[in-house]
């Protein structure tokens, strides 16, 4: 096929898909509306950084002055409230079945007295894991003021025994810990989850419009007027299709960025170029995915449900929620197989860290081989699209 008329198919496939994409509301709402909704409800989910105020209880069975102390410091906490305060154990358990509370704090009677005679009184807190986040912020606190308290405590006894204030506080800190978070000193939950859950949504929707777009074909029985549309290349045919929704996703990825990076403020220490070109690089290799999908599987059913299972194993896979370097050997073996990978990856080298392309080309790399798989499976798609009969 010569060159003009391989560019004048090309370009009237353009055109019917565009029509196509323009004619269907799901189009739209996949496309557009359901990214957009994601990056707001994401964004402004978590837009304090960190959650404040997490409701606790405190069951203060020794009621004197040290003790009433201890629930004020608690209260003072950013990340929890004392909303209530119950008579034993059992009513504050029952707050947290309820839901009323995340946890509740427990000051066991006799606990001034203890201290003042130097023993070494028992206080325990409790937390409702079944909510990791908050369960795990209000531990930290409670932990945090238990220990808080106990070297308060010390430092009372040590001072009456009259040490100075550097020899107590050698006693009780030989060693200082002097603590520097990278990438994110400011602890916030939003930069750590929104710049993979953003791009985590965008290529599971690229990668299902994908297989839709083509499953839909099959369903419908206009494959055979995509492929003579295209006089009969399936290059052509699928260029065609997807250069369009490329054109879409490609405007979402660009809005992503400059809403994480130059609206919200972000780290992004190489700048916001390498992060387009990642974007652009994981839109192109979602898309070979999905051709690969609904190849292998031509049922659309099946082609949507395999797009989904892998977009959503890619986000517990991709490393940013748990260390991909600690998952058993096969697991990490197959890690490279998901795009989202290699783009967390290129967001750490690049965004946090700013190390440059000289440490994160072959990420950039290997999304792009990603589009070397749907040549493997040409053949059998074409062969779907001229002979599969849809079966419901």
């Amino acid at each position: 096929m010569s060159t003009t008329k391989t560019r004048s198919s090309l370009w009237q496939v353009m055109q019917r898909e565009w029509r196509i994409l323009t004619s269907r509301p799901l189009y739209l709402f996949c496309m557009v509306i359901a990214p957009l909704f994601c990056y707001v409800f994401f964004t402004t989910l978590m837009d304090e950084g960190l959650p404040q105020n997490l409701p606790a209880g405190i069951v203060d069975l020794d009621d004197t002055a040290l003790s009433r102390r201890v629930a004020r410091n608690l209260d003072a906490m950013p990340q929890t409230e004392v909303i209530a305060h119950y008579a034993n154990v059992s009513e504050a358990r029952r707050a947290v079945q309820r839901g009323e509370i995340y946890g509740f704090f427990l000051l066991p009677e006799g606990l001034s007295a203890e201290v003042q005679t130097q023993k070494q009184p028992t206080v325990s807190f409790y937390t409702n894991y079944s909510y990791l986040i908050a369960g795990s912020l209000l531990f930290r606190d409670m932990k945090m003021l238990g220990e808080l308290t106990s070297g308060a405590a010390s430092r009372s006894v040590l001072y009456a025994k009259g040490a100075s204030e550097d020899e107590a506080m050698a006693y009780l800190r030989p060693i200082v810990i002097d603590t520097h978070a990278l990438g994110n000193p400011w602890l916030n939950y939003s930069i750590y989850l929104s710049n993979i859950l953003l791009p985590a949504v965008l290529c599971l929707l690229i990668m299902m419009v994908t297989v839709a777009g083509i499953g839909m074909e099959i369903k419908g029985g206009t494959a055979k007027a995509w492929l003579e549309a295209s006089n009969g290349s399936i290059a052509t045919a699928l260029t065609g299709k997807l250069l369009p929704q490329t054109a879409v996703f490609m405007l979402m990825g660009i809005l992503y960025n400059v809403y994480l990076y130059g609206y919200l403020g972000f780290p992004c220490q190489s700048g916001i170029v390498p992060m387009l070109l990642a974007t652009l690089c994981l839109i192109l290799a979602s898309q070979a995915l999905g051709i690969v999908m609904i190849a292998i599987f031509p049922t659309l059913r099946l082609g949507l449900s395999l797009a989904s299972l892998w977009g959503m194993i890619s986000i517990s896979i991709s490393g940013f929620s748990f260390p991909v370097m600690a998952m058993p050997g096969a697991i990490q073996a197959l890690s490279i197989l998901f795009p989202l990978r290699h783009y967390f990856l290129i967001y750490v080298d690049e965004a946090l860290h700013g190390y440059g392309f000289a440490y994160s080309w072959p990420h950039y790399v290997a999304l792009l081989l990603f589009l070397l798989l749907p040549l493997l499976i040409l053949g059998r798609l074409k062969t779907a699209l001229l002979h599969y009969r849809y079966t419901p």
